[in-house]
C-alpha cells in the first residue's frame, strides 16, 4: 500500500478555450506519474501513468462534456466506466458515453485480467497487482484534484461492463463512502457456488486457459495471441477456488450477489440479456448471476433497477442479447439519462 502523495495542484480545472485543442494539465500526484504526452483533444483524451501499485503502464481515458470550457465555476458529477476483459480503456468508445453534457466520464485500465481487485498472490510475474488501490486511493483523488468535480459520494457513480460490472459493484460495496449509484452491464457479479461457470472463467483468465476465455471474454480475443499471457496460479488473485473446507472463503468475501447488503443507500442498477437461452452464449451464465443478485436485493428488502431484455428483440436496434457491445450501448442509452436525474437530486 502506498500512501497518497501530498502534492501542490493547480486550480483544479482551471478555464481553458474549448478550441478542440489540447486537453487540461494534469499534475502528477497521489502515487501517479504521467510518463507519456496526452494524447486526445480538449474533452476526450488519455494519459497514460504508471504507480507502484500495478506493474507496467496504464491508460486512464477521460471524456469532458462539450460545455466544460463554457463556465469555469461549474462543477461536474463523474461517472467512472470500467471494462471488461481483456479490453483497455482506450477502446471503451460506445457512443452513448459522449452523450451527457451533465457529467464527466472517467474509464481507468482495469488490465485484462486484473479483476478489480488487490490479488492476494504479488510475486507473481505479473507483479503488483493491487487494481483496487489504484483505482479507489489514487484515481479517484487524482481526478477530483485535476478536474472540476463535485468531490462527494453524491458526485460518483461506478458502472462496468463484464469483469467491469463486477469491479463496479464490488467497489461500491468495499467504499460505499465514495459512489451514490453503481450499475452492472452484464456484469460477473456471482462469484459464489452457485455461479461455478462464472468463477472459472476467472481462473480461465488467471491460468491463461485460452479457450475457455476466449469464449467468454467481453472482447477480441485470439487463441494464438493470448492477452493472458504469461499464465499465473488459479489461487493468485482470490486464494483457491475450489469449494472444500471453506478453502474459497476470500472468493466468497468479495463475491458480490452475497452482499448486496452492503449497497443499502446506494442506487443498484443491473442489466443482463439472457443469450437466447444458449449455454454456449456467455450472457446465459451472466443472466443466471444477474437473478442470484435479484433475489438476494429482494430478500433484502432493498429498491434497486433490473433489466433483462432476453434476447434483444426490443432492447435497441442492434442487439442480440448477447455478451457484447452492441447491447451495453443499448444499456449505457438507458442509463446515463437516469444517472444524470440521480446527480440532479
Amino acid at each position: 500500500m502506498v500512501a497518497a502523495v501530498a502534492v501542490i495542484m493547480p486550480a483544479a480545472g482551471s478555464a481553458q478555450a474549448a478550441d478542440g485543442g489540447a486537453p487540461p494539465p494534469m499534475a502528477n500526484g497521489f502515487g501517479l506519474t504521467q510518463v507519456e504526452a496526452v494524447n486526445g483533444n480538449a474533452t476526450e483524451f488519455y494519459l497514460t501513468v504508471t504507480t507502484p501499485e500495478v506493474t507496467g503502464k496504464h491508460h486512464i481515458k477521460i471524456i469532458l462534456p462539450p460545455g466544460y470550457y463554457d463556465d469555469p465555476n461549474r462543477r461536474y458529477p463523474v461517472l467512472y466506466f470500467l471494462h471488461g476483459s481483456p479490453d483497455d480503456p482506450i477502446a471503451q468508445n460506445y457512443p452513448a458515453l459522449r452523450m451527457s453534457d451533465r457529467m464527466i466520464t472517467v474509464i481507468p485500465d482495469g488490465g485484462a485480467r486484473g479483476w478489480y481487485a488487490n490479488w492476494l498472490n504479488q510475486k507473481t510475474v505479473l507483479g503488483a497487482q493491487n487494481w483496487e488501490n489504484f483505482h479507489l486511493k489514487q484515481v479517484v483523488p487524482f481526478i477530483d484534484a485535476n478536474l472540476r468535480t463535485v468531490a462527494t459520494k453524491n458526485g460518483r457513480a461506478v458502472a462496468g461492463v463484464s469483469m467491469g460490472g463486477f469491479g463496479a459493484l464490488h467497489y461500491a460495496q468495499v467504499r460505499p463512502d465514495l459512489f451514490s449509484q453503481t450499475a452492472s452491464l452484464s456484469g460477473d457479479i456471482d462469484l459464489s457456488v452457485k455461479s461455478m461457470d462464472l468463477r472459472f472463467a476467472v481462473v480461465a483468465s488467471l491460468i491463461d486457459a485460452t479457450g475457455a476465455i476466449c469464449a467468454s471474454s467481453s472482447g477480441s480475443c485470439d487463441p494464438n495471441a493470448s492477452p493472458y499471457k504469461p499464465g499465473v496460479d488459479s489461487d493468485a488473485a482470490f486464494g483457491s477456488p475450489y469449494p472444500v473446507f471453506n478453502a474459497d472463503w476470500r472468493w466468497n468475501e468479495v463475491d458480490p450477489a452475497g452482499h448486496m447488503d452492503k449497497l443499502r443507500g446506494i442506487g443498484v442498477s443491473i442489466y443482463t440479456g439472457d443469450g437466447g437461452g444458449s449455454p454456449t452464449e456467455p450472457e446465459f451464465w451472466i443472466a443466471g448471476a444477474a437473478k442470484h443478485a435479484k433475489e438476494s436485493l429482494d430478500a433484502l428488502g432493498m429498491p434497486y433497477y433490473y433489466v433483462n431484455y432476453g434476447d434483444g428483440a426490443a432492447w435497441g436496434s442492434n442487439c442480440n442479447g448477447g455478451h457484447n457491445g452492441w447491447c451495453w450501448e443499448q444499456d449505457l442509452r438507458d442509463l446515463i439519462p437516469r444517472l444524470e436525474r440521480s446527480f440532479a437530486s
